[in-house]
């Protein structure tokens, strides 16, 4: 993670989780980089209906995949999502929550802090 990351509050950005262990560097941080297209910036906290909804839109959450250090997520767990794809969960009425203090403030670049903070825990 970034020395200076921060998160959408403007602090330091905390970790995410750490079991499972989450992160685009599998760091617990949900900080990002050039080479992570997906900007795996939102700390969520996963929900059955999200992990359904991103079934049926092709991006099983649940399933694990050893081969890429993916244990597989249930409801309850904390997760580093991808910005659109919350934002579009967010549209379609099954955003899961956000832990401000873990979501990087890039992710402002893309959704109102108004509507992250309309899901909380």
């Amino acid at each position: 993670m970034s020395q200076a990351a921060r998160n959408v509050l403007g602090n330091p950005l905390q970790p995410c989780s750490l079991d499972p262990l989450t992160g685009f560097h599998r760091d617990g941080f949900c900080d990002s980089g050039p080479e992570d297209s997906g900007r795996h910036l939102v700390c969520a906290i996963m929900t059955s209906a999200f992990l359904a909804y991103s079934l049926s839109q092709g991006n099983d959450l649940i399933t694990p995949r050893p081969e890429w250090r993916f244990p597989g997520l249930k409801a309850g767990d904390r997760w580093c999502l991808c910005v659109l794809r919350w934002k579009e969960a967010y549209e379609a009425g099954v955003a899961p929550p956000v832990v401000l203090e873990a979501t990087h403030e890039s992710t402002l670049r893309h959704v109102a802090l108004a509507d992250l903070q309309a899901i909380l825990q």
